[in-house]
């Protein structure tokens, strides 16, 4: 089992979080397979789906340490622990729950809460979060990111929202730890028409913007 310090790594390493909302146990592994190809290892089941602890055990089984995985939209106790029961590393919200972020740090869970104000940064924080999740960050945009790193300097952000391949170096060098992407990488379109390359190819793709970008630091 890996510690928290060594999933936040795993994470930054990878630079790209992404964020699946799949119909199916199968549909959200064929999507991984699909990503991981092209080199993203990070990956969110969101708790929008259907059985989404299901699909993470499965998921879990499935990859193991190959992939890091999460659970995302996470708003309560009970799905939290339901996810980590499952087999996620790592658990991300759209809001700030110091009950929630408490509950990731007991079991040795990295977590993510989702922070729009720096008064919910400081929350996140002083919770025990390892990560920021700034959202929507399409709203904010990447000059707020680096706003933020004024006075909290160290702090690692992953924006999620609004952000693909024509924005997403902004976010790196404005100081984003990593980035989540939903739709913009896990095209369900493309996965149910028989065309998983297409994610794979996105994939390689948002990969090449994080190297570049870190580069380029």
């Amino acid at each position: 089992m890996r510690t928290r310090e060594e999933i936040v790594k795993a994470i930054e390493e990878c630079g790209i979080v992404a964020v699946i909302r799949a119909s199916s146990s199968e549909e959200a592994l064929a999507a991984v397979d699909a990503i991981l190809a092209g080199g993203v290892r990070a990956i969110e089941i969101t708790f929008t789906v259907p059985g989404a602890a299901q699909v993470i055990a499965d998921l879990h089984k499935r990859f193991g340490e190959e992939i890091v995985l999460g659970a995302g939209t996470v708003l309560t106790k009970e799905q939290a622990l339901a996810a980590i029961e499952a087999g996620a590393e790592f658990i991300v919200a759209p809001n700030t729950n110091p009950v929630v972020i408490e509950t990731a740090v007991q079991k040795n869970c990295a977590v993510a809460p989702g922070a729009f104000s720096p008064t919910e940064v400081v929350t996140a924080l002083q919770a025990g979060a390892d990560l920021v999740k700034i959202f929507p960050a399409g709203v904010l945009g990447p000059g707020y990111l680096k706003d933020l790193k004024g006075p909290f300097p160290k702090i690692k952000t992953i924006p999620t929202g609004g952000i693909g391949l024509e924005n997403a170096a902004d976010y790196f060098k404005a100081g984003a730890a990593a980035i989540g992407v939903g739709g913009k990488l896990v095209d369900l379109k493309a996965l149910r028409a028989g065309q998983p390359e297409r994610l794979t190819e996105t994939a390689k793709q948002f990969i090449a913007i994080v190297q570049q970008a870190r580069a380029a630091q």
